[in-house]
């Protein structure tokens, strides 16, 4: 019996099998509106046997995307746009996720594949926010420090980003901290350099991720699950660690987060990252066992064996697949082929199946 396909109840909702699709930004909405490219983008990943399929990073404000070609919910006409997408999904069995984010000072670049640069107002950009005027490096703008009239008025755009995701059909929410962007750089004391009450001690650093945490697990039905992705370490000395990730991590479970999505780095570009299959696997193992929450392992997990092993010997409840679905979006039947499981195929596909 595989362990990877067990089902795994969260709250009500009963995901299929352990195989999530981790959010993956795909740079091709038009003023945060999904496009055809969303459709079949996410939906070959449902038809393709995973359990959840997660929106990339969703901006729950303009000047909170990534790019200016980043999905984002903001409005009610966003989650109308979505609720295509969300129904497919949940017609091939899977359960639709989305990503609340807020860049912070990594906003306003281009799509990867024309440079990535920080753009100016000129080329579609804007000034960035974030809790210190620390600039991402130096080709970056220098961020705007958030000021605590901001930082209501934040809180209450993620609060309608949910309201949005609910209407447009989500059954799952993730909550990003991770990976530099906004909330991680309140967490981190390498981006965080505030003497007021969001800064400081760890206390202090957590307050604020800790508040959207609470207001969006609230917020959100009690039936429904509330993940949070975070970077269990800076990979920096005097950064952000897994110790601090671990209490963190507690902090969370006694606000109902139901599970941790336990990612790495992206906090400054001079981190060197010890990147291998694997990698951050021990992570998810730590955070699982020392805060006693679910967690998910992320990050270069490609073999359908080493995600069996993870999961069976309880290094984490659910794998999340990245660049291994771009490359495959089939790859849960696969996976199901070689560890000799046998899963239904969408009817369309049963003249393929090898039994």
């Amino acid at each position: 019996m595989s362990k990877l396909f067990e089902p795994l109840k969260i709250r009500q909702i009963e995901f299929k099998n352990r195989i999530f699709v981790s959010p993956m930004c795909q740079y091709s909405s038009n003023d945060g509106m999904p496009t055809d490219w969303h459709m079949v983008h996410l939906g070959s990943r449902a038809v393709g046997g995973a359990a959840l399929v997660m929106v990339e990073a969703t901006a729950v404000s303009p000047e909170g995307r990534i790019s200016p070609f980043d999905s984002g919910m903001w409005s009610e006409d966003h989650g109308r746009a979505f609720k295509r997408i969300t129904a497919f999904i949940k017609g091939q069995g899977a359960a639709p996720g989305i990503q609340l984010a807020h860049a912070g000072r990594k906003a306003a670049t281009d799509a990867p594949w024309r440079g990535g640069k920080p753009l100016s107002e000129n080329e579609g950009g804007w000034q960035p926010i974030a809790p210190s005027p620390i600039a991402f490096d130096e080709e970056s703008q220098t961020p705007r420090e958030i000021t605590r009239e901001d930082i209501e008025e934040l809180a209450s755009q993620f609060l309608a980003a949910a309201r949005y995701s609910l209407e447009a059909g989500f059954e799952v929410l993730e909550i990003h901290m991770a990976h530099g962007y906004l909330l991680h750089e309140f967490l981190s004391p390498l981006s965080n350099r505030r003497t007021d009450e969001y800064g400081g001690e760890l206390e202090n650093r957590m307050r604020f991720p800790l508040t959207v945490a609470k207001a969006l697990r609230q917020a959100w039905p009690g039936h429904l699950p509330v993940f949070v992705r975070i970077s269990c370490t800076d990979w920096i000395e005097g950064g952000w660690d897994l110790a601090q990730s671990v209490e963190f991590c507690r902090r969370l479970k006694t606000l109902g987060i139901d599970l941790v999505d336990c990612s790495s780095g992206a906090l400054a570009p001079y981190a060197t990252i010890p990147a291998g299959p694997g990698f951050q696997v021990p992570f998810a193992a730590a955070v699982r066992r020392e805060a006693q929450i679910a967690t998910g392992a992320v990050g270069v997990i490609t073999d359908p064996a080493q995600a069996e092993q993870i999961i069976a010997t309880g290094q984490a409840d659910a794998v999340l697949l990245g660049r291994e679905f771009l490359r495959q979006p089939y790859w849960p039947l696969h996976a199901a082929k070689a560890l000799n499981v046998d899963i239904p195929w969408p009817a369309q596909y049963l003249r393929a199946k090898r039994v």
